[in-house]
């Protein structure tokens, strides 16, 4: 027990939230008069208990987190992965009293540091120098403790020039790195990551995954890291957790709870196609995506330069007369990065499957969503979102990169299989 830095025990997080209900056409005042007093009523109670007013004449419970439990020891990097919307910020932001939970408890022993998002901790009208201050005052350090380790945070966040400008004129970037270097160099027992890291570039981002290996090596300390970024999490963490609707799915090794949850995925959770417009379904629409790794496993997560394939199967209800197929690589943030499309061919009402074969592009070490796009004559159908890929920082063994970086782009994909299924 001594050696547990973190101990989460049946931890539940309870939000209410409020709705206006639905107006009927006609109510009566008698009716009209006994909402506005119910509401009124409800609201001076919350205000004369110090509970927060909530808008609207209907009331709705949601749990963001129900029953979970889990230990971080000494030196051990635990990672959180999940589903947007699983609990996950939810959970950081308990581990690092910024709310408290409705049921259960925490116990931290030792000084927590948090970067949850771009700004946490930082006065915007303060300088950088003074924000490194701030933050090591919060987190209980003295001022010689901060001026022992002050350099240091400088040379890593690398903001020497803009040291004695007030953060609101940083970058994010800029924001980022320094926000981290404060975090990861005042020595606290715990140290809790959420995903603004992926708000630095890539350099940055390997910069800051060794400096948390080191800190949870070399130092003791225990470290919470979330991220989308499962090559991150394999590369970095000791063990994971799976959180899925705010609840504890899976709790274990790396390899099994990024299993689970590629599994998962790949079942249909993270990777449902939504059902399509009726409008669609008399015209043409998409029905299943697969992507496979060039052994034929059906994967979400690939090394640098390992080729892969994407099968995407649609339902065509009429003839078409210049069908197309497309497939799109796009960032986290929406950025285009490359798009490939089947030559315009006629078709008959039917099942068909075409295959995208990535096999001469190098993406980037990061985070990418898959798009697919159905048209016919030039007129765009249907554009759905059907998959997330995850690109490894390692890279797959003979690949030399003729250029600096972690990866380029050649050229765009290539389409070698179209063809119409039986039945």
């Amino acid at each position: 027990m001594a050696d547990t830095l973190i101990q989460a025990e049946g931890v539940g997080k309870r939000y209410v939230i409020g709705h206006q209900s639905q107006r009927e056409s006609y109510m009566a005042l008698r009716d009209v008069l006994v909402r506005k007093a119910r509401t009124f009523f409800r609201k001076a109670s919350d205000l004369a208990h110090g509970r927060a007013v909530i808008e609207g004449d209907e009331l709705e419970e949601v749990w963001a987190l129900r029953d979970v439990s889990f230990e971080v020891k000494r030196g051990e990097v635990l990672g959180i992965i999940g589903r947007n919307g699983a609990g996950k910020s939810t959970l950081l932001k308990i581990l690092s009293r910024i709310t408290e939970p409705t049921t259960g408890r925490v116990l931290l022993r030792g000084r927590v540091a948090s970067l949850l998002e771009v700004g946490t901790g930082f006065h915007l009208e303060l300088t950088g120098r003074e924000n490194i201050f701030l933050n090591g005052a919060i987190l209980g350090m003295s001022r010689a403790e901060i001026r022992r380790r002050f350099d240091e945070i400088v040379a890593f966040a690398e903001v020497e020039k803009f040291l004695d400008t007030p953060v609101n004129r940083y970058s994010s970037g800029m924001y980022v790195r320094l926000a981290f270097a404060v975090a990861a160099h005042l020595e606290p027992e715990i140290l809790i990551v959420d995903e603004v890291l992926a708000v630095g570039d890539l350099a940055f981002q390997k910069k800051c995954l060794g400096k948390m290996r080191d800190v949870s090596a070399s130092d003791g300390r225990s470290v919470l890291f979330v991220s989308h970024n499962l090559s991150s999490i394999r590369q970095l963490c000791d063990s994971a957790i799976l959180l899925e609707r705010g609840e504890l799915r899976l709790a274990g090794t790396v390899s099994r709870v990024i299993d689970a949850y590629s599994r998962g995925s790949l079942a249909g959770e993270d990777l449902r196609l939504p059902p399509p417009p009726e409008e669609l379904i008399e015209i043409a629409y998409v029905t299943a995506f697969a992507l496979e790794n060039s052994r034929g496993e059906r994967v979400t997560e690939l090394a640098l330069a390992e080729t892969w394939l994407a099968r995407v199967t649609c339902r065509v209800s009429r003839p078409m007369v210049d069908f197309v197929v497309g497939l799109g690589v796009v960032g986290m943030d929406g950025t285009p990065i490359q798009t490939a499309w089947s030559s315009p061919r006629s078709v008959e009402s039917g099942n068909y499957e075409v295959v995208f074969e990535q096999n001469v592009v190098v993406l980037e070490a990061g985070s990418y969503y898959l798009n697919v796009g159905l048209s016919d004559q030039g007129k765009s159908l249907q554009h759905v979102q059907v998959a997330r890929l995850d690109i490894g920082d390692e890279p797959v063994s003979g690949y030399f990169p003729m250029v600096s970086g972690a990866g380029y782009i050649l050229n765009s994909m290539i389409v070698t299989v179209s063809r119409q299924l039986d039945g």
